[in-house]
């Protein structure tokens, strides 16, 4: 069943709480008189010493070409650092300005902005902001409704649509993932991160192995969540001839085995979702990673073509599989579904991008399923792109060569996560996607920090030496995938970080290896691929390169300690 997305109104009251986080309640009176603007400011990570936050500000009165929000604080808080805005502080006053690339702010529209400060004593959040010298988060009209009438469209509402499930909202925190992440030393300052629980097989809706299964895991929400909105991070990975173009992920079920698919893995798993027990937690479903991008990318008759991924185009079951899914699991108004969008270093070249789309857009219209189904994209997942290249763009050149012309970029239009994922937004809006869709980024294993981290640009002799004396991204080549070698935590998890991203998230558990090194009997049906082979030299999907993996890793989805200490040794921000 397709259902049309609720938008949250645009008048706001503002609650500030003890989690750092300024909360907006939605009143149930469309006859309420219009808060000229709101503001949601959330301290995202806090220690001793310091805190990021990250604010989303809406103008809900004329259209604005630039914009300035204003607040003060009222103990010694001090910006350090900005991001999607030119943060500065006097004092106790701190201004945030648009960025040239973010003054547009239509009526109704948003804009999303971090930074990273200091404090000592407390770091209560600000009691007031203004927009352009007006008050936010204010409403004159005297329609407001009281406390005992929130209204249909309150957030904390069981079964209500929200616009990003992320605004507002704690994160489930696996606590099978995190006992493993606590065992390791150094791994209880990372321990408390939500991470998304993987249902990789028909036997982990019920649980195998001694691990929880989704009830367990939805039962185990409820107790976090608490009071407050709580997201709950499912991966739906089990489709017939899974992952085609590699070995380490394939799965349980055969190309041909789609009603299965249906009957004994989406169905049951639809089912639980749907149980009213669980209707007040805010169900995040990430659908079928590196499935619907390889009938594009991996297909006769590109070079980089396979058998499997030629039968899984001829046979119709990935775009069957997802449609189904999407259909089935959208049926329950707190379940949001974002499709794989694979990453900048596969799909960013101008013949996969859109015509990625436009697969995404066949499964999201099939066996029942519309775009009203699709909350938004999922880009990054389990790979290693990194989130923002500073020290070059793709607009850069060098003795009149552009960067495009590096042999690591090698024609791709995007560098980076970010700029990708907000292009592969807008490409999805153009081709008939709503409007309101946001995108998510995996940057649990995207840091890149360490001793290798570049400090800035690379020497102007030629535009390679450029882009590998800058480049964020230390891989061997960007097709390499399989347990990197120098990799480091990312961005920690965090709502609305920029413009058209609903959130930063962590759905590979750092620590959960990509496939073992070598050939490992199993009964979960992984095979092994060659590019987790540290002595591999390659294919032609990294240009017959090194794969750069770790040694000695266990199969995939198995803890694999010596790759958690390097990503804790590499993280960026640092631990």
């Amino acid at each position: 069943m397709s259902r049309t997305r609720t938008a949250l109104l645009a008048a706001l009251a503002l609650v500030a709480g003890a989690s750092g986080t300024a909360l907006a309640v939605t009143p149930g009176d469309a006859g309420l008189a219009a808060v000229p603007c709101t503001v949601d400011y959330k301290v995202q990570n806090q220690w001793d010493t310091g805190f990021t936050a990250a604010v989303t500000v809406t103008n809900n009165t004329t259209a604005k070409s630039s914009w300035s929000l204003k607040w003060a604080y009222a103990g010694n808080q001090k910006v350090t650092s900005g991001w999607n805005a030119k943060v500065s502080q006097s004092g106790t006053a701190v201004t945030a300005a648009n960025e040239s690339y973010n003054g547009t702010l239509p009526t109704g529209g948003s804009a999303s902005f971090g930074f990273q400060g200091s404090y000592s004593g407390t770091n209560a959040v600000p009691a007031t902001f203004t927009l352009d010298g007006v008050t936010c988060n204010v409403d004159g009209g005297p329609t407001d409704p009281g406390p005992t009438d929130p209204g249909p469209t309150d957030p904390g509402t069981p079964g209500t649509r929200v616009d990003n499930p992320y605004a507002g909202a704690k994160v489930y925190v696996n606590p099978e993932w995190s006992a493993n992440a606590a065992a390791e030393p150094g791994g209880s300052r990372i321990s408390n991160q939500p991470t998304g629980v993987w249902l990789d097989r028909i036997a982990a809706i019920n649980g195998t192995g001694g691990k929880m299964g989704l009830r367990a895991h939805l039962d185990e929400a409820l107790k976090q969540k608490g009071s407050g909105e709580l997201v709950v991070q499912l991966v739906i990975y089990d489709l017939p001839g899974r992952d085609c173009s590699a070995l380490a992920s394939n799965g349980e079920l055969g190309p041909t085995e789609i009603d299965k698919y249906k009957t004994q893995y989406i169905d049951p798993i639809a089912a639980i979702l749907a149980d009213p027990k669980y209707a007040s937690l805010r169900i995040v479903n990430t659908v079928e990673l590196d499935s619907l991008p390889n009938l594009v990318t991996n297909v006769t008759p590109r070079a980089t073509a396979t058998a499997n991924c030629d039968t899984m185009k001829a046979n119709g079951n990935y775009v069957k599989g997802v449609g189904y899914a999407l259909n089935k699991l959208g049926d329950a108004a707190n379940v949001y579904n974002y499709v794989d969008a694979g990453h900048h270093g596969w799909l960013g070249w101008d013949d996969n991008f859109s015509a990625t789309v436009q697969t995404i857009k066949q499964a999201a219209t099939a066996e029942g399923a519309t775009v009203n189904d699709v909350q938004g994209f999922i880009t990054n997942t389990a790979n290693y792109s990194a989130l923002k290249e500073q020290n070059f763009t793709i607009n850069d050149s060098v003795n009149g060569k552009s960067v495009r012309e590096s042999k690591w970029v090698d024609w791709n239009r995007y560098v980076d996560e970010l700029s990708y994922a907000q292009a592969f937004r807008q490409e999805a809006v153009n081709q008939g996607f709503p409007a309101g869709v946001g995108m998510l980024i995996d940057t649990s294993r995207n840091g890149w920090g360490g001793t290798a981290r570049p400090t800035g640009p690379g020497a102007m002799t030629d535009v390679d030496t450029y882009v590998n004396g800058g480049r964020i991204d230390r891989r061997i080549h960007v097709g390499n995938w399989c347990n990197q070698s120098g990799a480091g935590l990312g961005e920690r998890p965090q709502a609305s970080p920029a413009a058209g991203i609903d959130a930063y998230v962590w759905i590979k558990p750092p620590g959960e290896s990509d496939g073992s090194s070598s050939a490992i009997a199993n009964d979960e049906g992984k095979g092994f691929d060659r590019m987790c082979d540290p002595t591999y030299t390659g294919n032609p999907r990294n240009n017959n390169n090194m794969s750069g993996a770790l040694p000695n890793a266990p199969l995939s989805g198995h803890w694999f300690s010596a790759q958690f200490q390097e990503l804790m040794k590499n993280a960026y921000p640092a631990l």
